[in-house]
């Protein structure tokens, strides 16, 4: 990880109808329920194991030790007036990216698709960003991931033309958004 010299935030970013929030450990469950339900082209180690792996306990120890850096960090994003997650939206170190561009990544519930929710977490993040001081974002996605390609065109990612060519699991596209 590079890390990031910014600060995390402190309170929360907020939509018309979203609270994006820091994770608390009890929502290790809400996030095993987001490894279960990956899609089979996802890579082994972002999907549960045959036996089960992640657990919930697995995971309350990951968010334990998670810091939000690069600021925002990762954010649990819910509709307002109500506790339940739908997905996370923020930002992640890069690995593709350049020194002080950090990724964007974002994963909601099946439940909560094609609600417009993740181009709303994702514009707020992205918003967040620019007055955080970032010049740029990258986000990297599957090309058969269509709904995460039409997220990011709503938010005025382009693709860079680079990509991780990959047989098994799908060609990883770069994109990349100047704020």
């Amino acid at each position: 990880m590079r890390g990031d010299d910014r600060a995390a935030p402190t309170g929360t970013v907020e939509t018309e109808r979203l609270v994006l929030r820091t994770w608390r450990i009890d929502d290790a469950a809400f996030h095993r329920q987001l490894w279960a339900e990956r899609d089979p082209r996802v890579p082994a180690h972002r999907r549960l194991t045959r036996d089960g792996h992640p657990r919930v306990v697995e995971l309350e120890a990951r968010l334990r030790g998670y810091t939000q850096v690069p600021a925002p960090g990762l954010l649990v994003v819910q509709r307002r007036g109500s506790e339940t997650p739908l997905g996370y939206c923020g930002l992640i170190d890069s690995s593709v990216g350049r020194p002080g561009e950090p990724e964007l990544a974002f994963e909601f519930l099946r439940a909560f698709w094609n609600l417009g929710y993740a181009t709303e977490a994702g514009g707020a993040i992205v918003e967040e960003a620019r007055m955080l001081g970032y010049t740029h974002l990258v986000s990297t996605v599957r090309a058969w991931n269509t709904a995460s390609l039409r997220v990011l065109d709503k938010l005025g990612f382009v693709d860079t033309g680079e990509q991780e060519d990959d047989e098994v699991h799908g060609d990883s596209l770069l994109l990349r958004k100047r704020l």
